[in-house]
């Protein structure tokens, strides 16, 4: 299983990113998948979670209204989209097979998001 994330950045509060997680090494279009992050001396978190066919999402409440996460099983591809971004948000980004335990290291480097004024 193989998992790279990309996209992250140095952002002002308010602006977007979008992250790109591309798999491989396992069957990516029947997996649900989440995206997870880790801020700066904290332990791993839940962000979001989608289906395999691309429905029924679900989000932290922090980031409900804000994220929008989406896949492309064609290009086995998962995707967030990051609006309105907060300096709460800072952390390295990774996604992960759901349901992942937290307490276990994603297989992906993760990428950083920094948001910072």
């Amino acid at each position: 299983e193989q998992l790279v994330e990309s996209g992250g950045g140095l952002v002002q509060p308010g602006e977007s990113l979008r992250l790109s997680c591309t798999a491989s090494g396992f069957s990516f279009s029947t997996s649900r998948m989440s995206w997870l992050r880790q801020a700066p001396g904290k332990g791993l978190e839940w962000v979001s979670t989608i289906n395999e066919y691309g429905r029924d999402p679900y989000y932290t409440e922090s980031v409900k209204g804000r994220f929008t996460i989406s896949r492309d099983n064609a290009n086995n591809t998962l995707y967030l989209q990051m609006n309105s971004l907060k300096i709460e948000d800072t952390g390295v980004y990774y996604c992960a097979t759901a349901p992942w335990p937290l307490a276990r290291r994603p297989y992906g480097q993760g990428t950083q998001v920094t948001v910072s004024s």
